[in-house]
């Protein structure tokens, strides 16, 4: 049946596109009611405020250069951003050799990458996680040597910003798979395995992460056999697992609790086993469900390798601590510091939290359930 000349002409207009512009959205995010307004004044007044002092110490009338006697003749009018050109070697790499930090260098940039092209190509599969294994045994290998004619290096003097990435890679991907395998233990049918799955979950997660990372530092050798011992590096990293993993799999419960069972029911009609109905059913809506909690915790994952320092190890904050305590010329300009360090966290945390936000729009609009 023929369609009237006007309603076919209605059906192939093209979709009225939506209005852009400054314009438009200043009055959408800006001004879109009074109390919408009453804020944007208020911040805007307060920005008025504290910018033009705040950019006056930071910018105009700080030191840039190296100069201690500089800096301190600018106290306490501009900042003081020659202690992050004279100790930022110090504080990016630690204790490591000066004549070796190439290798820290190196193996940052290749953890950071390993990073970057999960973020980039997460449907990879495979190739991603031989990459991203790759990419952790080849700054394990950089940092520790004794190959190729490298020197070994104690990982006692591995710190700053290598070890700050691969301690929280370590713990993300170590915890993830166990956080799996506690939520599902904790769901099981099984009343020993549904008891012990909680019972470490709930164990773990009633203390803090310093009482954690003491345990395994100086209690764990204890226990062991007379004679071996582990690297406190490799038993930090032990802790570090068990404790986001029990955090994850909370949230993974969640997930998992929120799934239809009808979902369930068709798996069991389609003949699907257990193990093919949690992989391929259960755990992507329970991954998709939960990803802003998950991405939360890696973020706080990041920030806890800060914790460290307690048992001796020098990340991004202790290296800083240690290039400072022992340097009179530079010790009273630990603001400028701590505001450096401050910065990279939030470089790392900001951007991780901007790809959350992009992930789960990307599997919202690409597939649903």
């Amino acid at each position: 049946m023929a369609l009237s000349p006007s309603l076919d002409s209605e059906i192939r207009r093209p979709r009225p596109r939506p209005a852009r512009g400054i314009g438009r959205w200043l009055r959408h995010n800006l001004f879109a009611d009074r109390l919408s307004i009453c804020l944007t004044l208020l911040i805007g007044a307060l920005l008025l405020y504290c910018l033009p002092p705040l950019v006056d110490w930071a910018i105009v009338k700080a030191v840039f250069r190296s100069d201690s006697a500089a800096c301190r003749l600018a106290a306490g009018e501009g900042a003081c951003w020659g202690v992050v050109a004279e100790k930022y070697p110090a504080i990016l790499l630690g204790r490591y050799p000066p004549g070796e930090q190439w290798r820290a260098v190196f193996a940052s940039a290749l953890l950071l990458a390993a990073i970057v092209a999960t973020c980039r190509w997460i449907n990879a599969g495979k190739i991603l996680i031989f990459g991203g294994l790759t990419a952790i045994f080849g700054a394990f290998a950089l940092l520790r040597g004794g190959w190729a004619g490298l020197t070994v290096v104690d990982s006692s003097l591995w710190g700053g910003l290598p070890l700050t990435l691969l301690l929280a890679i370590v713990t993300v991907l170590g915890a993830c798979p166990l956080a799996v395998l506690l939520a599902l233990g904790r769901r099981s049918q099984l009343p020993v395995i549904r008891r012990a799955c909680g019972g470490f979950i709930e164990l773990v997660r009633a203390v803090p992460l310093v009482s954690v990372l003491l345990l395994v530092a100086f209690l764990l050798p204890l226990f062991l056999p007379a004679g071996s011992s582990i690297d406190v590096l490799w038993r930090v990293m032990i802790g570090l697992v068990l404790f986001a993993a029990a955090y994850l799999a909370e949230v993974l419960r969640g997930g998992l609790q929120s799934i239809p069972r009808g979902h369930l029911e068709a798996a069991a009609a389609l003949g699907l086993s257990y193990w093919q109905t949690q992989i391929h059913v259960v755990l992507p809506q329970a991954i998709r469900a939960t990803l802003p909690a998950l991405m939360n915790n890696f973020i706080s994952v990041i920030k806890e390798t800060s914790l460290v320092t307690v048992v001796s190890l020098f990340e991004l904050t202790g290296a800083l601590n240690l290039a400072l305590i022992g340097d009179v010329e530079w010790r009273e300009f630990y603001v400028e510091a701590y505001l450096f360090v401050a910065a990279i966290y939030w470089l790392l945390c900001f951007s991780l939290s901007r790809y959350s936000q992009r992930l789960a729009l990307r599997l919202r609009t690409d597939r649903s359930f």
